[in-house]
């Protein structure tokens, strides 16, 4: 049995401690961000405290739940965003394998996001309560805390404004088809756009547009001060083999380094390309992560970073 949903507040204490029923999982609010951060920065997630620090625990930004798991001895073991987009980070499997069930009962789940090994566990304790299509892939955890690569500049590229948002949209459309066989802008054209919109005016996407044509860009969708993670690494096909990428991805990532300790990114293990891309901009392969895609039909290409 999935254990209890209750909706509660953490307590904010060194120790993280959870009142009530051990064994059991909290749905959260904004007022359990500290002890949450607190869990969470012990941790090498970087996506999860970038979210909560954007949207907080409480906002249909998330698409979708933030909830807790109390452990035996009522500590917290675990913070899951659960949710289109699912995030779980756990010190223990009991709270893996709860987050999973209750993933299981949840509409709307279109993937799941976790270190390879934390992921596994999920997928035993989910694929036990919901006999889903998916598919899985494996992914490189890529991440340089200093710039390693000589610095060079890429005559104009720079953050995107408003003006750019057609040429964002298009672009990272192209790659979630590329990728999934699925164009957002077919099945949630509002959503995805405005989802566009506000990380262009959170100063969160890179451009390099040539004579009016989009040649590289990459969003950074989670930022604190101990990491960015980086996402939607594009180049455009026309323009690509000549140099683009990594000199665009090397400055990106060198200006990013001035106001954060580290940057991330995630590359599929088939995507060499990209690979190749995140190392000779001086990348390391830190972590092996895994995301399984629920319900959704295949591509064929496997090009971009994520």
């Amino acid at each position: 049995m999935t254990p209890s949903v209750q909706t509660g507040l953490l307590t904010s204490s060194p120790h993280t401690l959870l009142p009530g029923k051990v064994n059991s999982i909290v749905k959260l609010k904004n007022a359990n961000a500290q002890d949450v951060l607190s869990f969470l920065d012990e941790r090498p997630n970087v996506i999860l405290p970038g979210l909560i620090h954007d949207n907080g625990l409480e906002s249909k930004l998330n698409r979708g739940d933030y909830y807790g798991y109390r452990g035996a001895p009522g500590t917290l073991e675990g913070v899951a965003l659960i949710g289109h987009a699912t995030l779980i980070e756990t010190s223990s499997d009991d709270a893996m394998v709860a987050f999973a069930r209750l993933a299981s009962e949840t509409s709307g789940v279109k993937l799941v996001l976790g270190e390879r090994d934390k992921i596994e566990k999920f997928w035993e304790g989910y694929s036990r309560s919901a006999n889903a299509a998916h598919h899985r892939r494996n992914e490189l955890m890529f991440e340089q805390r200093w710039a390693a690569v000589p610095a060079g500049v890429m005559p104009g590229l720079r953050r995107a404004t408003l003006a750019d948002l057609n040429q964002v949209v298009a672009a990272h459309a192209c790659m979630a088809e590329e990728e999934l066989g699925v164009n957002p802008l077919s099945t949630d054209a509002h959503g995805f756009q405005m989802r566009c919109e506000r990380r262009v005016r959170q100063g969160r996407v890179w451009v390099l547009i040539n004579d009016g044509r989009l040649i590289f860009k990459a969003d950074v969708v989670a930022a604190t001060a101990a990491a960015n993670y980086l996402e939607g690494v594009y180049v455009n096909p026309q323009e690509r083999n000549k140099g683009y990428g990594v000199r665009c991805l090397t400055q990106v990532t060198r200006e990013l380094l001035a106001e954060t300790q580290a940057v991330c990114l995630l590359v599929s293990e088939h995507n060499r390309v990209g690979q190749g891309l995140a190392r000779k901009a001086g990348y390391a392969v830190v972590s092996c992560y895994e995301t399984i895609f629920l319900n959704l039909q295949r591509g064929s290409g496997e090009k971009s970073t994520r």
